[in-house]
């Protein structure tokens, strides 16, 4: 009965398309940031490693390097912060947490990339 109630509360606050993409996908997140009462866009693009959670509170962690440095960052799927999700490229994994990527260095860290039909 209570888990009924969730998924109605839950159900006003879901996205009616949300992004579609897998673990391993090289994804570009178009974010909304607020600044006073300006709004603009960023995007953050890097390789999705893991997903968590069902319902509203799934999530997604993007992992890309910067100056040398990794950069994880996890977005809620269904926030309305979260503008657009583009899929840039789509790689073969057999994992479902790609956590082995933080140990990689250079060109170890790339994925072989899915053919498409």
């Amino acid at each position: 009965m209570s888990q009924q109630i969730m998924d109605l509360v839950e159900k006003n606050s879901m996205k009616e398309n949300p992004p579609e993409f897998e673990i391993g996908d090289t994804v570009d997140v178009h974010c909304l940031i607020h600044e006073g009462e300006k709004t603009r866009t960023q995007v953050f693009s890097g390789t999705v490693i893991a997903m968590s959670g069902s319902g509203t509170r799934e999530m997604f962690t993007v992992r890309r390097i910067v100056a040398g440095e990794g950069v994880e960052r996890k977005f809620p799927i269904h926030s309305p912060r979260v503008a657009k999700v583009e899929v840039k490229r789509s790689s073969v994994v057999r994992r479902a947490k790609l956590y082995f990527l933080r140990d990689r260095i250079g060109k170890a860290v790339r994925l072989k990339e899915r053919r498409r039909k």
